[in-house]
Protein backbone atom coordinates (compact mmCIF):
# COMPACT_ATOMS: atom_id res chain seq x y z
CA UNK A 1 0.00 0.00 0.00
CA UNK A 2 1.23 3.42 -0.62
CA UNK A 3 2.67 5.43 2.26
CA UNK A 4 -0.50 7.68 3.32
CA UNK A 5 0.09 11.78 2.57
CA UNK A 6 2.37 13.61 4.73
CA UNK A 7 2.02 17.11 3.29
CA UNK A 8 -1.13 19.30 2.82
CA UNK A 9 -1.93 22.87 1.90
CA UNK A 10 -4.44 22.84 5.04
CA UNK A 11 -4.21 21.17 7.94
CA UNK A 12 -6.97 21.20 10.69
CA UNK A 13 -6.81 20.09 14.05
CA UNK A 14 -10.13 18.83 15.31
CA UNK A 15 -12.83 16.90 13.78
CA UNK A 16 -15.76 18.70 15.85
CA UNK A 17 -17.93 21.36 14.29
CA UNK A 18 -14.84 23.81 13.42
CA UNK A 19 -13.01 21.51 12.19
CA UNK A 20 -15.70 19.47 9.70
CA UNK A 21 -16.99 23.02 8.72
CA UNK A 22 -13.29 24.14 7.52
CA UNK A 23 -13.17 20.97 5.34
CA UNK A 24 -16.84 21.62 3.91
CA UNK A 25 -16.18 25.16 2.55
CA UNK A 26 -12.53 24.15 1.63
CA UNK A 27 -14.73 21.37 -0.65
CA UNK A 28 -16.60 23.80 -1.93
CA UNK A 29 -14.87 27.12 -2.56
CA UNK A 30 -10.89 25.65 -2.72
CA UNK A 31 -11.73 22.16 -4.38
CA UNK A 32 -8.03 22.51 -6.04
CA UNK A 33 -6.24 22.55 -2.29
CA UNK A 34 -5.37 19.55 -0.45
CA UNK A 35 -6.66 19.17 3.39
CA UNK A 36 -6.20 16.80 6.28
CA UNK A 37 -7.86 16.50 9.44
CA UNK A 38 -6.65 15.58 12.50
CA UNK A 39 -8.31 14.32 15.44
CA UNK A 40 -6.87 13.17 18.74
CA UNK A 41 -9.70 11.40 19.60
CA UNK A 42 -10.61 7.70 18.26
CA UNK A 43 -14.09 9.54 16.83
CA UNK A 44 -15.36 12.64 15.34
CA UNK A 45 -18.05 14.88 16.58
CA UNK A 46 -15.82 17.04 19.36
CA UNK A 47 -17.69 18.38 22.33
CA UNK A 48 -20.78 15.79 20.91
CA UNK A 49 -18.51 12.55 21.32
CA UNK A 50 -16.78 13.75 24.58
CA UNK A 51 -19.47 14.30 26.88
CA UNK A 52 -21.55 10.92 27.34
CA UNK A 53 -23.99 12.38 30.21
CA UNK A 54 -27.84 11.98 30.90
CA UNK A 55 -29.76 14.22 28.49
CA UNK A 56 -26.84 16.15 26.58
CA UNK A 57 -28.02 18.55 24.20
CA UNK A 58 -27.36 21.89 22.51
CA UNK A 59 -28.12 24.62 24.53
CA UNK A 60 -28.65 26.64 21.03
CA UNK A 61 -30.92 25.79 18.55
CA UNK A 62 -29.77 23.59 15.66
CA UNK A 63 -30.70 26.34 12.92
CA UNK A 64 -27.71 28.91 14.05
CA UNK A 65 -25.73 25.70 16.05
CA UNK A 66 -26.04 24.21 12.16
CA UNK A 67 -23.99 25.60 9.25
CA UNK A 68 -24.83 27.40 6.76
CA UNK A 69 -24.67 25.20 4.01
CA UNK A 70 -26.50 22.15 5.47
CA UNK A 71 -30.22 22.60 6.71
CA UNK A 72 -31.36 21.11 9.76
CA UNK A 73 -34.19 18.07 9.15
CA UNK A 74 -34.72 17.03 12.49
CA UNK A 75 -38.36 17.90 14.10
CA UNK A 76 -36.33 19.27 17.05
CA UNK A 77 -34.80 22.44 17.03
CA UNK A 78 -32.71 21.84 20.43
CA UNK A 79 -31.47 18.72 19.84
CA UNK A 80 -29.65 15.81 21.57
CA UNK A 81 -25.95 14.43 21.01
CA UNK A 82 -26.93 11.77 18.87
CA UNK A 83 -28.96 13.65 16.68
CA UNK A 84 -25.83 16.10 16.24
CA UNK A 85 -23.82 13.36 15.58
CA UNK A 86 -25.99 12.07 12.55
CA UNK A 87 -25.55 15.53 11.52
CA UNK A 88 -22.22 15.91 11.07
CA UNK A 89 -21.71 11.88 10.24
CA UNK A 90 -24.04 12.92 6.88
CA UNK A 91 -22.42 16.24 5.79
CA UNK A 92 -18.75 14.48 6.35
CA UNK A 93 -19.77 11.01 4.06
CA UNK A 94 -22.31 13.26 1.33
CA UNK A 95 -19.65 15.87 0.93
CA UNK A 96 -16.31 13.34 0.61
CA UNK A 97 -14.67 14.33 4.30
CA UNK A 98 -14.61 11.21 5.82
CA UNK A 99 -11.28 9.62 3.85
CA UNK A 100 -9.73 12.89 4.80
CA UNK A 101 -9.55 12.54 8.97
CA UNK A 102 -6.93 10.75 10.49
CA UNK A 103 -8.56 9.73 14.32
CA UNK A 104 -6.11 9.18 17.25
CA UNK A 105 -3.61 12.02 16.62
CA UNK A 106 -2.96 14.58 19.02
CA UNK A 107 -1.15 17.24 17.65
CA UNK A 108 1.65 17.87 20.34
CA UNK A 109 3.51 20.69 18.87
CA UNK A 110 3.71 22.80 15.55
CA UNK A 111 6.42 25.25 14.62
CA UNK A 112 6.32 27.60 11.23
CA UNK A 113 9.18 27.70 8.91
CA UNK A 114 9.80 30.73 7.35
CA UNK A 115 12.26 29.32 5.14
CA UNK A 116 9.90 26.98 2.99
CA UNK A 117 6.30 28.67 4.25
CA UNK A 118 5.64 25.16 6.02
CA UNK A 119 3.93 24.14 9.14
CA UNK A 120 5.96 21.04 11.04
CA UNK A 121 3.71 19.35 12.97
CA UNK A 122 4.50 16.74 15.02
CA UNK A 123 1.15 14.02 16.70
CA UNK A 124 1.33 11.34 18.83
CA UNK A 125 -0.90 8.30 17.76
CA UNK A 126 -2.85 6.12 20.20
CA UNK A 127 -0.33 3.79 19.38
CA UNK A 128 2.25 6.22 20.93
CA UNK A 129 4.19 6.42 17.63
CA UNK A 130 5.23 10.11 16.70
CA UNK A 131 4.62 11.69 13.46
CA UNK A 132 5.79 14.69 11.43
CA UNK A 133 3.17 16.05 8.87
CA UNK A 134 4.06 19.47 6.90
CA UNK A 135 1.21 21.50 5.73
CA UNK A 136 1.13 25.40 4.42
CA UNK A 137 -1.51 26.82 6.47
CA UNK A 138 -2.91 25.52 10.13
CA UNK A 139 -6.16 26.19 10.82
CA UNK A 140 -7.80 25.31 14.77
CA UNK A 141 -10.66 24.12 15.07
CA UNK A 142 -9.68 22.44 18.12
CA UNK A 143 -12.17 24.18 20.51
CA UNK A 144 -11.72 26.09 23.64
CA UNK A 145 -11.58 24.13 26.62
CA UNK A 146 -9.07 21.46 28.27
CA UNK A 147 -10.34 18.15 27.01
CA UNK A 148 -7.98 16.45 29.57
CA UNK A 149 -8.44 18.20 32.73
CA UNK A 150 -11.92 20.05 33.60
CA UNK A 151 -12.06 22.81 36.50
CA UNK A 152 -11.02 21.66 39.70
CA UNK A 153 -12.66 24.10 42.25
CA UNK A 154 -10.87 22.24 45.33
CA UNK A 155 -13.05 20.22 47.00
CA UNK A 156 -12.50 17.86 50.18
CA UNK A 157 -14.06 14.64 49.32
CA UNK A 158 -12.23 12.43 51.45
CA UNK A 159 -14.95 12.13 54.06
CA UNK A 160 -17.67 11.30 51.15
CA UNK A 161 -18.11 7.67 50.67
CA UNK A 162 -20.84 8.09 47.42
CA UNK A 163 -19.35 8.21 44.24
CA UNK A 164 -18.12 11.76 42.86
CA UNK A 165 -18.45 12.47 38.99
CA UNK A 166 -17.66 15.12 36.75
CA UNK A 167 -19.69 15.61 33.60
CA UNK A 168 -16.63 15.58 31.15
CA UNK A 169 -16.27 11.62 32.17
CA UNK A 170 -19.08 10.00 32.84
CA UNK A 171 -19.10 6.52 33.55
CA UNK A 172 -21.14 4.36 31.55
CA UNK A 173 -21.68 1.86 34.35
CA UNK A 174 -23.19 4.50 36.20
CA UNK A 175 -26.19 3.48 37.82
CA UNK A 176 -28.10 6.37 39.20
CA UNK A 177 -31.50 4.66 39.17
CA UNK A 178 -33.54 5.34 43.05
CA UNK A 179 -30.14 7.21 44.36
CA UNK A 180 -29.95 10.80 46.04
CA UNK A 181 -28.14 12.75 43.89
CA UNK A 182 -26.55 16.36 44.26
CA UNK A 183 -25.36 18.24 41.23
CA UNK A 184 -23.16 21.10 41.88
CA UNK A 185 -23.78 23.88 39.59
CA UNK A 186 -26.30 25.79 37.84
CA UNK A 187 -25.26 26.18 34.26
CA UNK A 188 -26.08 24.83 31.48
CA UNK A 189 -24.50 21.43 32.42
CA UNK A 190 -26.46 21.46 34.99
CA UNK A 191 -29.89 22.36 33.82
CA UNK A 192 -29.36 19.75 31.23
CA UNK A 193 -28.21 17.18 33.75
CA UNK A 194 -31.02 17.56 36.60
CA UNK A 195 -34.03 16.48 34.47
CA UNK A 196 -32.26 13.73 32.79
CA UNK A 197 -31.38 12.51 36.26
CA UNK A 198 -34.39 13.00 37.86
CA UNK A 199 -36.33 10.88 35.72
CA UNK A 200 -34.72 7.63 37.02
CA UNK A 201 -32.90 9.26 40.32
CA UNK A 202 -34.71 9.18 43.57
CA UNK A 203 -34.33 12.80 43.94
CA UNK A 204 -32.11 15.33 42.71
CA UNK A 205 -30.49 18.59 43.97
CA UNK A 206 -29.01 21.25 42.05
CA UNK A 207 -26.80 23.23 44.20
CA UNK A 208 -25.91 26.38 43.63
CA UNK A 209 -23.90 29.16 44.82
CA UNK A 210 -25.67 31.84 42.90
CA UNK A 211 -28.69 31.49 40.58
CA UNK A 212 -28.64 31.40 37.08
CA UNK A 213 -31.04 33.17 34.34
CA UNK A 214 -33.25 30.35 33.01
CA UNK A 215 -35.23 31.13 29.79
CA UNK A 216 -37.07 28.68 28.84
CA UNK A 217 -38.66 28.07 24.86
CA UNK A 218 -39.95 24.80 22.98
CA UNK A 219 -37.64 22.28 21.93
CA UNK A 220 -39.22 22.33 18.63
CA UNK A 221 -39.23 25.34 15.84
CA UNK A 222 -42.94 25.86 15.34
CA UNK A 223 -42.11 28.64 12.11
CA UNK A 224 -39.42 25.90 11.03
CA UNK A 225 -41.49 23.16 10.85
CA UNK A 226 -44.16 24.75 9.20
CA UNK A 227 -42.01 26.03 6.73
CA UNK A 228 -40.16 23.19 5.94
CA UNK A 229 -43.61 21.54 5.19
CA UNK A 230 -44.34 24.09 2.48
CA UNK A 231 -40.85 25.37 1.21
CA UNK A 232 -38.20 23.52 0.18
CA UNK A 233 -35.82 22.42 2.23
CA UNK A 234 -32.87 24.94 1.83
CA UNK A 235 -35.20 28.35 1.55
CA UNK A 236 -36.89 27.07 4.62
CA UNK A 237 -33.90 26.45 6.67
CA UNK A 238 -32.65 30.01 5.33
CA UNK A 239 -35.38 31.67 6.95
CA UNK A 240 -35.43 30.24 10.10
CA UNK A 241 -31.59 30.59 10.55
CA UNK A 242 -32.45 34.72 9.95
CA UNK A 243 -35.26 34.70 12.11
CA UNK A 244 -33.60 33.14 14.92
CA UNK A 245 -29.79 35.34 14.75
CA UNK A 246 -32.03 38.46 14.67
CA UNK A 247 -34.29 37.49 17.53
CA UNK A 248 -30.98 35.91 19.49
CA UNK A 249 -29.51 39.61 18.45
CA UNK A 250 -32.34 41.21 19.57
CA UNK A 251 -32.60 39.58 22.53
CA UNK A 252 -28.84 40.42 23.72
CA UNK A 253 -28.78 43.72 22.89
CA UNK A 254 -32.45 43.99 24.79
CA UNK A 255 -30.54 42.66 27.75
CA UNK A 256 -28.24 45.62 27.51
CA UNK A 257 -30.38 48.64 27.27
CA UNK A 258 -33.15 47.33 29.59
CA UNK A 259 -31.90 44.62 31.44
CA UNK A 260 -35.17 45.16 34.32
CA UNK A 261 -37.31 44.54 30.92
CA UNK A 262 -35.42 41.58 30.03
CA UNK A 263 -35.76 39.95 34.13
CA UNK A 264 -39.32 40.67 34.02
CA UNK A 265 -39.82 38.72 30.59
CA UNK A 266 -37.43 35.62 31.81
CA UNK A 267 -39.55 35.60 35.33
CA UNK A 268 -42.81 35.74 33.32
CA UNK A 269 -41.66 32.88 31.85
CA UNK A 270 -40.88 30.35 34.62
CA UNK A 271 -43.90 31.43 36.66
CA UNK A 272 -46.01 30.82 33.42
CA UNK A 273 -45.01 26.98 34.07
CA UNK A 274 -44.53 27.04 37.86
CA UNK A 275 -47.56 29.28 38.63
CA UNK A 276 -47.84 32.85 40.65
CA UNK A 277 -47.03 32.14 43.48
CA UNK A 278 -43.65 30.53 42.79
CA UNK A 279 -41.07 31.90 45.15
CA UNK A 280 -38.68 33.25 42.13
CA UNK A 281 -35.10 33.70 44.33
CA UNK A 282 -33.50 30.58 43.52
CA UNK A 283 -33.75 32.27 39.68
CA UNK A 284 -33.00 35.62 40.55
CA UNK A 285 -29.17 36.38 39.92
CA UNK A 286 -27.41 39.32 41.53
CA UNK A 287 -26.21 40.07 37.76
CA UNK A 288 -28.35 41.51 34.62
CA UNK A 289 -29.18 38.93 31.97
CA UNK A 290 -26.11 38.06 29.31
CA UNK A 291 -23.78 39.26 31.69
CA UNK A 292 -23.25 35.65 31.83
CA UNK A 293 -24.55 33.13 29.07
CA UNK A 294 -28.80 32.37 29.52
CA UNK A 295 -29.70 28.70 30.24
CA UNK A 296 -31.61 27.36 27.94
CA UNK A 297 -34.87 25.16 29.52
CA UNK A 298 -36.66 23.80 26.58
CA UNK A 299 -39.82 22.16 27.11
CA UNK A 300 -39.86 24.11 31.01
CA UNK A 301 -37.94 20.46 31.78
CA UNK A 302 -36.20 21.61 35.09
CA UNK A 303 -39.39 23.13 36.14
CA UNK A 304 -41.70 20.22 34.83
CA UNK A 305 -39.11 18.11 37.24
CA UNK A 306 -39.17 20.46 39.98
CA UNK A 307 -43.09 20.61 40.15
CA UNK A 308 -43.17 16.41 40.41
CA UNK A 309 -41.29 16.64 43.54
CA UNK A 310 -38.37 14.95 41.31
CA UNK A 311 -35.97 17.88 41.80
CA UNK A 312 -35.23 21.12 43.76
CA UNK A 313 -33.06 24.40 43.42
CA UNK A 314 -31.13 25.33 46.47
CA UNK A 315 -28.84 27.68 47.11
CA UNK A 316 -26.17 27.85 49.25
CA UNK A 317 -22.00 27.07 50.01
CA UNK A 318 -20.76 24.40 50.65
CA UNK A 319 -18.88 24.02 54.27
CA UNK A 320 -18.01 20.33 53.87
CA UNK A 321 -18.21 16.91 52.28
CA UNK A 322 -19.46 14.27 54.61
CA UNK A 323 -20.07 10.46 54.72
CA UNK A 324 -23.97 10.79 53.55
CA UNK A 325 -23.70 13.97 52.22
CA UNK A 326 -23.04 17.82 51.33
CA UNK A 327 -23.07 19.93 54.54
CA UNK A 328 -23.75 23.32 53.35
CA UNK A 329 -22.83 26.60 55.70
CA UNK A 330 -26.04 27.07 57.09
CA UNK A 331 -26.16 23.94 58.53
CA UNK A 332 -28.05 22.13 56.04
CA UNK A 333 -27.44 18.80 54.73
CA UNK A 334 -28.07 17.74 50.98
CA UNK A 335 -28.29 13.61 51.31
CA UNK A 336 -26.66 12.01 48.47
CA UNK A 337 -25.39 8.73 47.07
CA UNK A 338 -23.75 10.69 44.00
CA UNK A 339 -22.19 13.88 43.92
CA UNK A 340 -22.08 15.01 39.63
CA UNK A 341 -19.70 18.34 39.95
CA UNK A 342 -20.73 20.39 37.34
CA UNK A 343 -18.91 23.13 38.05
CA UNK A 344 -17.36 24.38 34.86
CA UNK A 345 -14.64 24.19 32.51
CA UNK A 346 -11.22 24.88 31.79
CA UNK A 347 -10.54 26.75 29.08
CA UNK A 348 -7.05 26.32 26.94
CA UNK A 349 -5.84 28.60 23.94
CA UNK A 350 -4.77 26.50 20.69
CA UNK A 351 -5.80 22.41 22.02
CA UNK A 352 -2.93 23.50 24.30
CA UNK A 353 -0.33 23.00 20.98
CA UNK A 354 2.86 24.03 21.81
CA UNK A 355 3.14 26.67 18.41
CA UNK A 356 6.23 28.47 17.48
CA UNK A 357 7.65 30.50 14.37
CA UNK A 358 11.04 29.49 13.40
CA UNK A 359 11.67 27.78 16.39
CA UNK A 360 10.24 30.63 18.64
CA UNK A 361 7.30 29.82 21.09
CA UNK A 362 4.50 31.34 20.42
CA UNK A 363 2.44 33.27 23.80
CA UNK A 364 -0.87 33.78 22.49
CA UNK A 365 -1.46 36.45 25.75
CA UNK A 366 0.74 38.85 23.82
CA UNK A 367 -0.78 38.46 20.35
CA UNK A 368 -3.94 40.44 19.34
CA UNK A 369 -6.76 38.40 17.31
CA UNK A 370 -6.76 39.93 13.59
CA UNK A 371 -10.82 39.61 12.88
CA UNK A 372 -11.23 37.27 14.80
CA UNK A 373 -9.81 34.24 13.48
CA UNK A 374 -5.85 34.84 13.02
CA UNK A 375 -3.37 36.63 15.24
CA UNK A 376 -1.07 39.77 14.54
CA UNK A 377 2.26 38.87 13.11
CA UNK A 378 1.00 35.08 12.98
CA UNK A 379 1.71 33.49 9.61
CA UNK A 380 -0.69 30.87 8.14
CA UNK A 381 -2.66 30.00 11.00
CA UNK A 382 -6.52 30.31 11.75
CA UNK A 383 -8.57 29.71 14.87
CA UNK A 384 -12.21 29.22 16.04
CA UNK A 385 -13.28 30.90 19.48
CA UNK A 386 -16.68 31.13 18.70
CA UNK A 387 -19.69 33.77 20.17
CA UNK A 388 -20.17 34.16 23.99
CA UNK A 389 -23.60 35.30 23.16
CA UNK A 390 -24.66 33.11 20.18
CA UNK A 391 -24.35 29.68 18.72
CA UNK A 392 -20.75 28.91 18.48
CA UNK A 393 -21.13 27.92 14.43
CA UNK A 394 -21.97 31.11 13.15
CA UNK A 395 -18.24 32.15 14.19
CA UNK A 396 -17.22 29.02 12.39
CA UNK A 397 -18.86 29.46 9.20
CA UNK A 398 -17.54 32.65 8.64
CA UNK A 399 -14.04 32.09 9.75
CA UNK A 400 -14.28 29.11 7.38
CA UNK A 401 -14.92 31.31 4.47
CA UNK A 402 -12.66 34.02 5.25
CA UNK A 403 -9.82 31.90 5.18
CA UNK A 404 -11.21 29.87 1.81
CA UNK A 405 -11.16 33.48 0.08
CA UNK A 406 -7.88 34.42 1.89
CA UNK A 407 -6.34 30.81 0.31
CA UNK A 408 -7.75 32.01 -2.85
CA UNK A 409 -6.25 35.50 -3.20
CA UNK A 410 -2.87 33.95 -2.07
CA UNK A 411 -3.13 31.43 -5.26
CA UNK A 412 -4.16 34.06 -7.07
CA UNK A 413 -0.84 36.16 -6.50
CA UNK A 414 1.82 33.19 -6.16
CA UNK A 415 1.69 34.22 -2.46
CA UNK A 416 2.90 31.47 0.35
CA UNK A 417 2.42 33.71 3.37
CA UNK A 418 -0.62 35.53 4.60
CA UNK A 419 0.23 37.34 8.28
CA UNK A 420 -1.26 40.12 9.88
CA UNK A 421 1.17 42.74 10.31
CA UNK A 422 1.29 44.97 13.49
CA UNK A 423 4.04 47.36 14.38
CA UNK A 424 5.97 47.04 17.15
CA UNK A 425 5.42 50.73 18.14
CA UNK A 426 1.38 50.56 17.72
CA UNK A 427 -0.99 52.59 19.96
CA UNK A 428 -3.89 50.21 20.07
CA UNK A 429 -6.16 50.48 22.46
CA UNK A 430 -6.89 47.33 24.24
CA UNK A 431 -10.15 46.34 25.22
CA UNK A 432 -12.28 43.66 27.56
CA UNK A 433 -14.48 42.13 25.35
CA UNK A 434 -14.64 39.34 27.40
CA UNK A 435 -17.14 41.31 29.64
CA UNK A 436 -19.19 38.28 30.91
CA UNK A 437 -18.67 37.27 34.45
CA UNK A 438 -18.61 33.52 34.10
CA UNK A 439 -16.20 32.29 36.06
CA UNK A 440 -14.98 30.02 33.60
CA UNK A 441 -13.84 33.25 31.42
CA UNK A 442 -12.57 35.08 34.74
CA UNK A 443 -10.22 32.20 35.27
CA UNK A 444 -9.27 32.39 31.96
CA UNK A 445 -8.24 35.62 31.15
CA UNK A 446 -4.52 35.48 31.88
CA UNK A 447 -4.18 33.06 28.97
CA UNK A 448 -6.44 34.70 26.01
CA UNK A 449 -4.94 36.45 23.21
CA UNK A 450 -5.67 40.39 23.58
CA UNK A 451 -8.47 42.56 21.71
CA UNK A 452 -8.14 46.20 20.74
CA UNK A 453 -10.76 48.39 20.95
CA UNK A 454 -10.47 49.24 17.02
CA UNK A 455 -11.34 46.45 14.33
CA UNK A 456 -9.99 44.27 13.07
CA UNK A 457 -7.62 44.02 15.86
CA UNK A 458 -10.37 42.33 17.87
CA UNK A 459 -12.58 39.06 18.46
CA UNK A 460 -15.96 40.69 18.36
CA UNK A 461 -19.59 39.45 19.97
CA UNK A 462 -21.81 40.69 17.19
CA UNK A 463 -22.27 38.19 14.44
CA UNK A 464 -24.16 40.41 12.39
CA UNK A 465 -21.88 42.95 11.78
CA UNK A 466 -18.89 40.58 11.78
CA UNK A 467 -20.61 38.77 8.79
CA UNK A 468 -21.19 42.23 6.62
CA UNK A 469 -17.49 42.83 7.21
CA UNK A 470 -15.69 39.76 6.87
CA UNK A 471 -17.56 39.24 3.63
CA UNK A 472 -17.41 42.83 2.52
CA UNK A 473 -14.16 44.19 3.38
CA UNK A 474 -11.06 43.27 0.81
CA UNK A 475 -9.17 41.03 1.56
CA UNK A 476 -5.76 43.33 0.68
CA UNK A 477 -6.76 45.35 3.76
CA UNK A 478 -3.23 46.98 4.04
CA UNK A 479 -2.99 44.73 7.04
CA UNK A 480 -2.63 41.46 6.00
CA UNK A 481 0.52 40.86 4.04
CA UNK A 482 1.19 38.45 0.96
CA UNK A 483 4.42 37.62 0.73
CA UNK A 484 6.25 34.24 -1.09
CA UNK A 485 8.34 32.02 1.36
CA UNK A 486 11.51 33.54 2.88
CA UNK A 487 14.28 31.20 0.96
CA UNK A 488 12.21 32.00 -2.74
CA UNK A 489 12.71 36.01 -1.51
CA UNK A 490 16.06 35.35 -0.73
CA UNK A 491 16.31 33.53 -4.31
CA UNK A 492 14.65 36.05 -6.24
CA UNK A 493 16.39 38.58 -4.62
CA UNK A 494 19.93 36.31 -5.47
CA UNK A 495 18.88 36.55 -9.22
CA UNK A 496 18.37 39.99 -9.28
CA UNK A 497 21.71 40.72 -8.14
CA UNK A 498 23.62 38.53 -10.11
CA UNK A 499 21.41 40.16 -13.40
CA UNK A 500 22.91 43.37 -12.37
Amino acid sequence: MAEPKTDFDVMIVGAGISGIGMAAHMRMKCPDRSFAIVERRENLGGTWDLFRYPGIRSDSDMHTLGFDFEPWRHEKSIADAPAILDYLHRIVDERGIREHIRLGHRVLRADFDSASARWRVEAETGEGERRRLTANWLYLGSGYYDYDEPFDPGFDTGAFEGRVIHPQFWPEDLDYAGKQVVVIGSGATAVTLVPALAAEAGHVAMLQRTPTWMFSRPAKDALANFLRRWLPEELAYKITRWKNIRLQNLGFKRAREKPEKVKEFLHKRIRKSMGPEYDLAAFTPPYNPWEQRLCLVPDDDLFAAIKAGKADVVTGRIASFEARGVRLENGTLLPADIVVTATGLKLAVAGKIAIGVDGEAVNFATRFYYKGCMFSNLPNLAVVFGYLNASWTLRADIDADYICRVLNHMRAKGAEIAVPVLEPGHALEEDDIFDFSSGYIQRSKHIMPRNAAQYPWRLNQEYVLDAKRMAADPIEDGILAFRPAAARARGDSELLEAAE
